[in-house]
Order: structure tokens, then sequence, then C-alpha cells
């Protein structure tokens, strides 16, 4: 009898223990999914790039049609604003949104022409200058992407794509294209199958 007592004690405290983890997992959960998106001092997760480019037509149809971004708009910035807010030394800008997905918080990529702007090219690597050196998009199909390069005729640089090196994750591959005006661009995905 007393063997029965101490087993039925020891259920009962185990399903008490399975019971309180639950209304604590229970409880993260809902506090997770009520969290206010206002709890962050951001509005969304991702960041904004701006890219100085010096044929805005060329660069749309680059990442729109090699890439795969969507236009989704644009605006003009007149000189005078650009100059109070520090932009620009007195010069207007045309810019085009690009963005990779769909919804909220998608990233958005900002091209941005500058009548006679005296910007100069990129960098030939990225050892060569300071500061944002690329972009890094992930792909789902290394081979989608390579097939949508060679229809708008660009070629990797280097020996892209290729596998990631054993310290990462070898089962994936990266490729590095250069945009109209030279930036780097790299691709990473699954290695491909052809």
């Amino acid at each position: 009898m007393k063997s029965t007592l101490a087993i039925f004690t020891v259920l009962v405290a185990a399903c008490a223990f399975v019971v309180a983890q639950d209304e604590v997992k229970n409880s993260a959960v809902e506090v997770a999914a009520n969290a206010s998106p206002d709890s962050s001092e951001f509005v969304k997760p991702t960041i904004d790039i701006g890219c100085v480019v010096s044929d805005i037509d060329a660069s749309v149809k680059f990442y729109t049609e090699a890439i795969g971004f969507k236009e989704a708009g644009g605006f003009q910035v007149p000189s005078d604003f650009a100059t109070d807010s520090g932009l620009t030394n007195n010069k207007p800008l045309d810019v085009k949104i690009l963005t990779l997905g769909e919804g909220e918080g998608v990233t958005a990529l900002k091209l941005m022409q500058i009548e006679g702007g005296s910007a100069k090219l990129a960098n030939q690597h990225i050892n060569t200058t300071l500061g944002f050196s690329y972009i890094t998009i992930i792909v789902k199909s290394t081979d989608a992407a390579m097939a949508r390069l060679a229809k708008a005729n660009v070629k990797p640089i280097a020996k892209g794509p290729i596998a990631l090196p054993a310290n990462l994750d070898p089962s994936m591959a990266l490729t590095i294209v250069r945009d109209p005006d030279g930036n780097l661009v790299e691709l990473v995905g699954p290695k491909p199958t052809k």
C-alpha cells in the first residue's frame, strides 16, 4: 500500500510539474502574441538601403530583371530639401524604390540618381574602400538565380557560384555580380544542381 501511495504521489507531482510547465509556456506564448508592435523603438525590423547610381534606368533594369526586385514607386527630392537635410550639396534627387518580397517590413532598395553628380565608381573589392561594401540577397534557388542572371546577360565575377566553406554551410553557394555601377551584389542559396 505504501509503495502504491508513493507511486501515486510521484505521478501527481509529475502531472503538476507538466501542467505548471505548460502554463509557463502558454503564458510566454500569450505574452509574445499580445506584445505590442510599439514595444520596439523601430517600426520595422529591416533597413532600407540607399544607393547612388549613374543611370537610374539601367540600375532599375539590373535589379529587377537580373536580381528579382520589384519596382515599388519612386519620388523626387528637390535640391533645397536635399541641401537642408544634408543629403546633397544643392542637387535634386530622382529616387526609385525597389523591394524584395511583399507586405510591411520588406527590404527596400532606394536607387538615387543625382543630376550633375560627380560620384566615384564603386569599390573593386571589399577591401579597397571603407563603408558599406555589398548587399546580400538570400535566394531559394541558385539555379533560378543563375538563369535570371543569364537571361539578363549578367555574369558572375570570379568563379561563382562556389560552395561556402566547411566552417559556414557547404550546402550553400555564393555568387557575386556587379550592378551597372560596379556595386557588389552577393547571392547566397543552395548549391546549384546543374
